[in-house]
């Protein structure tokens, strides 16, 4: 038995309970055997990008975060869309890591989960292709009126959410174990 690939998860919202924190971890108990999840949830610590600082003085917070990024097997990105964006939380994190290769041929599973969320979602399928991620249109998921399919408990009450959470979690766990990016063992 092959060891658990290593993922990253980026909440993107700036909600202590987010629907996208639960949807995270539905996520990990689906591929709990084949994947281990690091759920990072402090993009509010992050000073806001300085492109000044971020080649040669970037601050130990964004080293760190930058090494997670770096050293998983794959990322994954969860996040609400916010007046017709993503959260400027989860954009500060992202430009913090444009002048790297951190993202570079990383397989990346991305989630927007939102009361619309489309544009948000072309945002951030753009913005991962900047940084160079590797996904594919399995590898991502557009959940809409996420409110009404997540109980405050963080179980899926929607059938159709259900259904397409799996198969994200099936076509993310096949990008990432057949990649050959990522930790530096």
């Amino acid at each position: 038995m092959s060891p658990k690939k290593k993922i990253f998860a980026i909440i993107g919202s700036a909600s202590e309970n987010s629907s996208n924190l639960k949807l995270v971890e539905n996520l990990a108990a689906i591929t709990q055997n084949d994947l281990d999840y690091t759920i990072f949830n402090e993009l509010k610590k992050l000073p806001p990008f300085d492109p000044e600082l971020s080649l040669d003085q970037a601050p130990e917070i964004i080293l760190d975060f930058r090494k997670s990024v770096q050293n998983a097997d794959g990322i994954l990105v969860c996040t609400p869309e916010y007046i017709f964006s993503i959260p400027s939380g989860l954009k500060n994190a992202l430009e913090w890591c444009v002048s790297t290769t951190v993202f570079s041929d990383k397989p990346a599973g991305l989630i927007t989960a939102s009361a619309h969320g489309q544009k948000g979602h072309d945002e951030l399928q753009l913005i991962m292709n900047t940084l160079m991620a590797r996904f594919t249109p399995e590898t991502t998921l557009l959940i809409q009126g996420i409110k009404g399919k997540i109980n405050t408990q963080g179980e899926i009450t929607n059938t159709q959410t259900q259904k397409e959470l799996t198969r994200f979690a099936n076509a993310f766990h096949k990008l990432v174990k057949t990649s050959t990016a990522g930790t530096d063992a």
